[in-house]
């Protein structure tokens, strides 16, 4: 029987794992790359060339989720590689990866999607032409496949706010979409707009040699720090299923306690006018700092530009040289027919971000349009090997209503929770989120079968950090190496640490370890009885 051809656009975090799953399901995948390497956004470029059309970090992006929480499920990062990465580490894992799976010959680099439409069989087949273009000979041809997986990203489209007299500014304007490293803003006066990672990662970095910097924010933002108490990688405490034990009301407001009690926001102008679980917080270890030593001065929205400088809207003026927009991203699949996937103020109408409802044939999925509060490559991930088995006929959809009921209902939610934003139309919890593509397929952890069979290893999945490996435990995709993978994974988070050996005191723990066991007792009532 000839295996289903899949195209996959893209060869980033989404597309290497797009391969894999294809494979995995025995599904032929041919992946087209419009540039000569893989690694997508990891992928530094140096040149605007290079950039153009491509989203980009800067030369000095440190990824915010640790490495045992933002690995593939079935592919744990290196002991040796640090918790939280520079882009050349994570880059290198993509690398990695793609070499242990013997993924590059599926790859098709230096080659450009411009449209997917319906074959015009496609009422029967389900089938799609995919037009092609060779980039280095400018050659064009179509070619006709069983499905297509989408895996272009959504930071790839800058989106640039209208500010009154901006035309007659006579500095410098660009995104963070365009910027790289420091060089060029020494002595400068330089204001950032937004407050997302990017705007404050760019707001750090450029205070150390610049005049002066500004950071201009509409409505504040929440700061977290990427390590807790003791030095442990913050989503390894807070990405937890134990902590839906706990009312949301509770867990909001001991969350916003434990980070104003690390930095007072209200102190530092920072404080938000919403929730902590309202917006996507901004994962930066030193704004604060910055902050308070004057490098960074933060300041209220933009009312205009003046010839040299700006007002803000509580009327102070500043000077300015060089402008930094932090405005975030639209996002759009401009090679896929919009009869098919229409975006509208970033607002796409998919069953689970994946799938459009109003397909005859469910043959075309859109991977990686989630804003996560966790990692984005396990979600990936896991919407691939989901959407592989639809592409196969093993897994089936719901009918077209339930799947729209299911979209409106979402988006009703999302108004209810988040902060009106073209920001939050994609918002995700990672544990909710990746639990309920996993119930698509059958590879949601039963917690009780698992007690029954191995309750240390239940235990650990419930109370502990909530490891991609989890959802390789059962079902389709099942990974033998799993369970091992959990009971090692806090040892490769140490073992980052170990490049230096430090005489340990031994101190009595009896009565620290006997606390514990009296909660984790009290708790595993609790827990029997939701689950």
């Amino acid at each position: 029987m000839t295996r289903k051809r899949v195209a996959i656009i893209g060869a980033g975090a989404s597309g290497l794992t797009a391969i894999k799953c294809c494979l995995d399901e025995g599904l032929e995948p041919v992946c087209f790359e419009k540039t000569n390497e893989i690694g997508g956004l990891w992928c530094y470029r140096e040149s605007n060339e290079e950039r153009d059309g491509l989203a980009c970090v800067f030369k000095s992006t440190v990824i915010n989720t640790s490495k045992e929480m933002m690995c593939y499920s079935d592919f744990p990062i290196p002991k040796e590689f640090p918790n939280f990465m520079h882009n050349r580490y994570v880059n290198r894992y993509f690398h990695l990866y793609a070499d242990a799976f013997d993924l590059r010959k599926h790859i098709k680099t230096y080659t450009m999607v411009k449209m997917v439409t319906p074959a015009d069989d496609f009422e029967s087949s389900g089938c799609w032409r995919v037009d092609i273009m060779d980039r280095a000979s400018n050659r064009e041809w179509t070619e006709i496949f069983d499905a297509v997986l989408v895996c272009n990203g959504h930071h790839t489209y800058p989106y640039i706010p209208e500010f009154e007299g901006v035309k007659d500014f006579e500095g410098t304007v660009i995104h963070t979409h365009d910027y790289k490293r420091p060089a060029g803003y020494e002595d400068k006066r330089v204001l950032v707009i937004g407050v997302g990672n990017s705007g404050c990662d760019a707001a750090v970095e450029l205070s150390r040699t610049a005049e002066q910097v500004f950071l201009s924010t509409r409505n504040g933002t929440w700061v977290l720090n990427r390590l807790q108490d003791h030095g442990i990688p913050a989503d390894l405490v807070g990405v937890r299923r134990m902590w839906d034990l706990v009312p949301y009301g509770i867990r909001q407001a001991e969350f916003e306690r434990r980070l104003n009690q690390q930095v007072d926001l209200e102190k530092y102008a920072l404080k938000p006018k919403h929730h902590i679980f309202a917006a996507h917080p901004t994962v930066n270890d030193e704004l604060p700092n910055r902050i308070a030593n004057g490098t960074v001065k933060v300041k209220c929205n933009v009312k205009c530009f003046t010839k040299t400088g700006v007002v803000f809207e509580d009327g102070t003026t500043e000077e300015i040289d060089c402008v930094v927009l932090a405005t975030g991203y639209t996002f759009s699949f401009p090679m896929v027919d919009p009869n098919v996937v229409h975006v509208d103020k970033n607002q796409a109408s998919l069953y689970k971000n994946v799938f459009p409802p109003n397909q005859k044939h469910p043959t075309l999925a859109i991977i990686g349009l989630a804003q996560p509060w966790g990692a984005i490559n396990p979600i990936s991930e896991i919407q691939c090997r989901w959407a592989t088995r639809v592409f196969k006929g093993t897994t089936l959809l719901p009918s077209k209503d339930k799947m729209l009921d299911y979209i409106n209902t979402n988006k009703e939610d999302m108004k209810k929770r988040y902060v009106s934003s073209q920001r939050h139309t994609i918002q995700v919890d990672f544990i909710t989120y990746m639990d309920e593509i996993a119930s698509e397929f059958g590879v949601k952890p039963e917690f009780k079968k698992v007690f029954a069979q191995d309750p240390v290893l239940a235990l650990r999945c419930f109370f502990g950090p909530c490891y991609p490996y989890q959802y390789r435990l059962i079902g389709p995709g099942k990974w033998e190496g799993a369970k091992q993978a959990i009971e090692t994974a806090w040892g490769r988070m140490l073992a980052a640490f170990d490049t230096r050996k430090v005489p340990v005191e031994e101190t009595s723990s009896l009565g620290f370890w006997l606390k514990i066991l009296v909660v984790i007792v009290v708790i595993l009532g609790v827990w029997w009885t939701f689950i």
